[in-house]
């Protein structure tokens, strides 16, 4: 190994994985998350216009996705 790469490798042992969502909530906040975007995407369904592609239409296409 590289002593560089070394360093890396235990610069990151030393360090654990912390993920931003628990393993208890990530369903839960993932169906949250898709129950909003198809909320959001229904309400531009019934009412298009300029003003909600960009308020409703871009953060429901992005919470989707």
């Amino acid at each position: 190994m590289d002593s560089s790469l070394l360093e890396v490798w235990q610069a990151a042992a030393s360090t654990p994985f912390n993920p931003a969502v628990g393993k208890d909530s990530q369903f839960f906040i993932a169906f949250l998350l898709l129950l909003i975007g198809v909320g959001i995407t229904g309400v531009f369904a019934l009412n298009r216009s300029i003003t909600n592609i960009v308020v409703l239409g871009v953060p429901a296409s992005a919470t989707i996705a």
